[in-house]
């Protein structure tokens, strides 16, 4: 007799992937700053500077209060010596005088002399004083410069640990499947049934 019942055992079913660890470097993005420092020429330069100092030869022409007074101290002071100068000549003329030698005579012919100084000179009498600083000329060029500025990011690692995945694509089961004739139920029923009193015969 044939079994009547078929039983199939379906197994589990999975997929395992397996990563493994690794290192991962990430790098970061370098940056260059360009700039630009402009130059040029410069020229200074510093021109002769004359220096006049005038007041001598303008205070010749038109003294100061001072310079009058200081000037006619001087005057006197020279007529003072003159003065002396000739009392002392005539002092010597008195001593050394001769008998019947007329003394007051040649002194008195002596104050008559025409003075030939009458006073005559140029004027101004002073000049001016000329001071004076040599030129002067800086020449400077200086060429444009351009500046370079890097800015390197460190890069990053990153460690990523290894992994296992297992997925399931298939449930485990058990299928059972009935694989005989149908039982009628009352067994007349069954097309090729055959009562047993057939059989016998």
């Amino acid at each position: 007799m044939d079994p009547l019942l078929k039983i199939t055992t379906i197994p589990l079913t999975f997929e395992m992937t397996v990563n493994n660890a690794r290192l991962e470097y990430k790098n970061s993005n370098a940056e260059l700053e360009i700039t630009k420092d402009s130059g040029g020429l410069r020229i200074k330069s510093n021109p002769i500077k004359l220096d006049i100092d005038s007041f001598e030869c303008y205070n010749c022409v038109n003294p100061t209060v001072r310079t009058s007074i200081k000037d006619a101290a001087d005057k006197g002071k020279m007529a003072a010596y003159e003065a002396t100068a000739a009392y002392a000549r005539e002092g010597k003329l008195f001593l050394s005088a001769k008998i019947g030698e007329d003394v007051i005579g040649k002194i008195a012919a002596s104050k008559m002399e025409v003075n030939t100084n009458v006073g005559l000179a140029f004027t101004p009498t002073a000049r001016p004083e000329l001071n004076w600083s040599d030129p002067e000329i800086t020449i400077e060029y200086q060429i444009d410069k351009l500046n370079f500025d890097w800015k390197v990011m460190n890069g990053n690692f990153e460690f990523i640990p290894g992994n296992i995945e297992i997925a399931i694509t298939q449930q485990p089961d058990v299928v059972i499947e009935y694989v005989g004739s149908p039982i009628y139920v009352p067994p007349s029923a069954d097309p090729e049934y055959v009562p047993i009193t057939d059989l016998r015969a």
